[in-house]
């Protein structure tokens, strides 16, 4: 055994002894509750703000990144490569992304594709201990049930260091069926994985993603094993009993929320699809991204994501970034929210928030399950 083994497997070991160590104390509940040493925090940045990742005790920014971005033809994301061969364009844009989340003090990065491991594998390179990572490859995950078991599930693993060449994840966050289809067999056998190849030195910490409020709560009640999750938040969501603030639209539907589910498991949330799959924005480009862009696109994107982040239970919103410009810009979002919208701005979003949510693309209708959480 290598002394870079021995070193990896210590890491993984003290990380569990931590987190052990907090949920005996009763750590407190919420994504700011608990404060940090800068030194501890992985690429700190002080205008950066950073959230606890519940019970995990990663401290992450509020602000991260998500892997998807803008390709060539405008699409959405990269999905696969020839050969697994990363074109060289796509390469020095995801490298100089990477810089600039590093430079601003971003610190997550959020992959689910097996083409974005080997994109950031590559952007990463020499630098891994700058980002704290999280990653699943959807095609080899529990979406499909011929995956669901464990020799299947740790081959998803496999690939994604591989493609990522690095030898361990910070987060496993397996990518569960969308609908809430995975059954509790299923969540036990991705349980199982994560132990396993938590015990080999392989992952830190294991999350969950799905797009199913139902199987998100029943799923964050169930199992304390669970550490994160991940599922979508935009700036229309509220949150479910709450009572209206100078913050936040008003609340509504007396059920129990997910949220507080969350709250009381103390399970960290990433949310993803802040700017609905980019049907937020009018504007639609070609890789790459050039410029940086219009004062009103910037303008959204900020004030959206800091609408988000006035719910403490998000540990961390994740869009997709496709230039520099636009790493800059999200994390303004987190270097000026605690200055607050001014009431100009409140309505403005709350406006355009409205009008392009009417004019979701039927690919994003799903996202209105999202709106009371």
């Amino acid at each position: 055994m290598t002394r870079r083994q021995i070193d990896r497997r210590q890491f993984v070991r003290e990380g569990s002894a931590m987190m052990a160590a907090a949920a005996a104390a009763g750590s407190a509940v919420g994504a700011e509750a608990a404060e940090a040493d800068p030194k501890k925090i992985v690429n700190y940045n002080p205008k950066m703000h950073y959230r606890r990742l519940g019970k995990t005790d990663l401290m992450l920014s509020e602000v991260s990144l998500g892997g998807h971005f803008k390709n060539r033809g405008g699409g959405r994301y990269w999905d696969t490569f020839a050969n697994d061969e990363v074109p060289e364009d796509v390469a020095g844009n995801r490298t100089d992304v990477i810089s600039a989340c590093i430079d601003v003090g971003i610190n997550y990065l959020d992959i689910t594709t097996a083409a974005e491991c080997l994109l950031y594998g590559v952007a990463l390179k020499g630098r891994r201990e700058k980002m704290l990572v999280g990653a699943d490859d959807h095609r080899l995950g529990p979406r499909n049930r011929a995956n669901c078991n464990v020799e299947a599930l740790t081959h998803n693993i496999d690939e994604c260091l591989r493609r990522l060449q690095t030898d361990y994840l910070d987060v496993w966050r397996v990518q569960a069926d969308m609908g809430g289809g995975n059954t509790d067999a299923d969540v036990e056998i991705m349980i199982e994985t994560f132990q396993k190849a938590h015990q080999a030195g392989k992952v830190r910490h294991f999350g969950i993603s799905s797009h199913s409020r139902p199987w998100a709560q029943h799923v964050v009640e169930k199992y304390a094993e669970v550490e994160m999750f991940i599922f979508p938040c935009t700036a229309k969501t509220k949150e479910k009993d709450k009572p209206p603030t100078k913050d936040n639209v008003e609340g509504d539907d007396p059920a129990h929320s997910v949220f507080e589910a969350l709250r009381k498991q103390d399970v960290g949330l990433v949310t993803i699809k802040p700017y609905s799959g980019g049907s937020l924005f009018k504007s639609g480009g070609n890789f790459p991204v050039m410029g940086s862009g219009s004062k009103e696109e910037n303008d959204l994107a900020r004030l959206t994501l800091q609408c988000i982040l006035t719910n403490d239970v998000i540990t961390a919103a994740v869009p997709g970034l496709t230039t520099p410009y636009e790493v800059e810009n999200a994390a303004r979002a987190s270097y000026t929210r605690v200055l607050g919208m001014t009431p100009r701005e409140k309505e403005w979003l709350a406006r355009v928030t409205d009008e392009r949510w009417e004019q979701l693309p039927e690919e994003y209708h799903w996202l209105r399950d999202w709106e009371v959480v």
